[in-house]
């Protein structure tokens, strides 16, 4: 691997940093108060948007009947796929585009609530379908303005995307995933309701659980935004500006309940108290990855899901075969950490010592090791696959899973040192196997 080479703060850097959080109602119970929701932001005619098992729970039944009781003419899509594809993007984009809605609502996963931002963009500006992907797979095209009102109601405690401008799927012919990033594709509410995840298997706790982990991680360890250059009109703000003050807050606070509660979560389903906070653990990191970004171990799990579709996680044995997102991401975060603590010390250690570790006497140059160490600690805890090799992966897949990897420069760029092919290689061997 290359020599630490952080990236300096610049003389001409940039001096401030943009906040556009969504609104927010968090609580047990706030998905009865949908339909009141929906009538304040204009809807009329509403896309409900969700998946065939969420559909079936007591929380989305309550939700539906709040909308119908406020008036609103509401049709269910429920055909929405759990790591969704390019196809299935698609497929909700040309039910958008025919149904002639003026609001759109997610009750589901990152995966439902991804599908709804989609199928919302399509629908409001048709486009080719690669036009607004991210580069280099995609043209890059920005989001020429705003789309109908969206409210994302989360039934995982991982991916954040009710508070964020990002919606990711997987582009089944390039075996990678890739995704759309804007601003005007930021929900207008995030309604949060806790008792969605009651239902919600020991192992699906587990996987996006520890994608609120790394979300958060990789917030507080991502380059400074003082080390951007000053931005101007031709070149504004990016959505993923670095690490700030502001971020660091919410990552911070999700680290620690995240450390606090994430085995209890897992290892006891009676845990009311474990599974709330880590609820509001999901929402707190969103905010401040969708200020800050998140760096390697996203733009390493993109390869990871997009590279294998023959793998059941515990937990998902009524998806189809593929590796769950929150899965595909920490399984490199302990190799990443490992790499990053160097250019970033006192971060790495103070991310530790928020996840439960003990650092009396660790200096910070070992922070990224403690830090890794604490999550293998907790990975063993919650019954994760022991590395890449657990899902099926070897020395002959390294080449094609960097290769993902490094497509994915808008995430690379946001880690605290620079990235190259050799270190992707390097961090693919040391993620195989950890225990």
């Amino acid at each position: 691997m290359a020599t630490t080479n952080a990236y300096p703060i610049l003389p001409d850097g940039d001096t401030g940093f943009t906040v556009e959080a969504a609104s927010m109602k968090f609580g047990p119970g706030m998905l009865a108060e949908l339909g009141n929701d929906a009538k304040v932001l204009g809807m009329r005619r509403v896309a409900l948007f969700t998946d065939p098992i969420v559909a079936t729970i007591a929380p989305f039944g309550a939700a539906l009947d709040s909308l119908k009781a406020a008036g609103l003419d509401v049709v269910v899509y429920d055909r929405c796929r759990v790591e969704p594809t390019s196809a299935s993007f698609l497929d909700a984009a040309a039910f958008a585009r025919e149904g002639g809605f003026d609001g759109y609502i997610s009750i589901g996963g990152g995966s439902v609530i991804d599908t709804a931002k989609a199928a919302n963009l399509y629908a409001t500006h048709p486009a080719d379908f690669l036009a607004y992907v991210n580069k280099p797979l995609g043209e890059g095209r920005p989001v020429p303005g705003p789309v109908k009102p969206h409210i994302a109601c989360p039934t995982t405690c991982g991916t954040g995307s009710e508070t964020t401008g990002v919606a990711i799927f997987d582009h089944v012919e390039k075996q990678v995933k890739t995704g759309i990033s804007s601003r005007y594709l930021r929900p207008n509410l995030a309604v949060v309701d806790p008792r969605t995840i009651d239902s919600l298997p020991p192992g699906v706790i587990a996987s996006t659980g520890f994608d609120v982990l790394t979300h958060a991680i990789e917030s507080h360890t991502a380059r400074p935004y003082r080390s951007r250059p000053r931005p101007d009109s031709a070149n504004p703000r990016p959505p993923y500006q670095g690490a700030n003050p502001w971020s660091d807050i919410g990552s911070l606070q999700a680290i620690r309940l995240g450390g606090t509660y994430l085995e209890r979560a897992v290892n006891d389903p009676d845990d009311e108290e474990a599974r709330d906070a880590l609820m509001f653990a999901a929402t707190l990191a969103g905010l401040a990855f969708g200020n800050a970004g998140v760096h390697i171990p996203h733009a390493m799990s993109y390869s990871v899901a997009g590279m294998n579709h023959r793998f059941t996680a515990i937990g998902y044995e009524k998806a189809d075969p593929m590796v769950p997102h929150g899965i595909s991401v920490v399984l490199n975060a302990p190799a990443a950490f490992r790499f990053t603590g160097p250019a970033a010390p006192e971060r790495h250690l103070r991310a530790a010592e928020a996840l439960g570790a003990e650092v009396r006497g660790v200096s910070p140059g070992d922070g990224g090791a403690v830090l890794a160490a604490r999550l293998i600690s907790m990975m063993k805890a919650t019954h994760l696959p022991n590395g890449l090799s657990a899902l099926g992966y070897g020395e002959a897949d390294i080449s094609g899973l960097v290769q993902g990897a490094m497509a994915q420069q808008r995430l690379l760029t946001i880690a605290p040192r620079p990235v190259t092919e050799e270190d992707l290689r390097g961090l693919y061997a040391d993620a195989m196997r950890y225990w």
